[in-house]
């Protein structure tokens, strides 16, 4: 069965970005490949609208129907706002909380994110489980692209 992986809008830019580009296009080659199946939510497509039109475009390079696509809904708005109310970020981050609430709500194999600030950071992962346990929802796995790379035996 193939991975069904959240990407956030820093995956999207990671794929043009000098220090993430190499990682992010692999993930995208696994993409392509139709190993995986990459999870977009509205959320993602209102905050690429605001990015420079390289960007912007990336995603459409594929066909649509590659695409899992989800919604923003008031459960994922109430669980982000659980994440903030429980202080496992601040206000400022109620995106990065919406992304996180998303994929877990839609049971996603793994959310994948360059955040390291907010999303990717073990301290942070373990108060958003927390509070995903607490609310009786699973635990959702968070990863940087480069932890979700195939590498051939040696």
């Amino acid at each position: 069965m193939k991975q069904r992986i959240y990407i956030d809008t820093s995956v999207v830019g990671g794929y043009f970005d000098e220090e993430f580009e190499e990682p992010t296009r692999q993930l995208f080659n696994r993409f392509e490949k139709d190993e995986i199946i990459f999870v977009v939510s509205d959320l993602l497509d209102l905050e690429l609208s605001f990015a420079p039109e390289k960007v912007k475009q990336l995603l459409h390079r594929y066909p649509s129907e590659n695409f899992e696509r989800i919604k923003l809904s008031e459960e994922a708005i109430e669980l982000a706002n659980a994440y903030i109310e429980e202080k496992v970020v601040g206000k400022t981050s109620l995106e990065d909380c919406r992304h996180i609430a998303l994929a877990t709500l839609y049971k996603v194999d793994v959310l994948a994110s360059w955040n390291f600030k907010h999303i990717v950071n073990l301290e942070r992962i373990k108060g958003y489980n927390s509070v995903n346990m607490k609310m009786g929802y699973h635990i959702l796995e968070i990863r940087s692209p480069k932890d979700l790379l195939r590498y051939e035996n040696d």
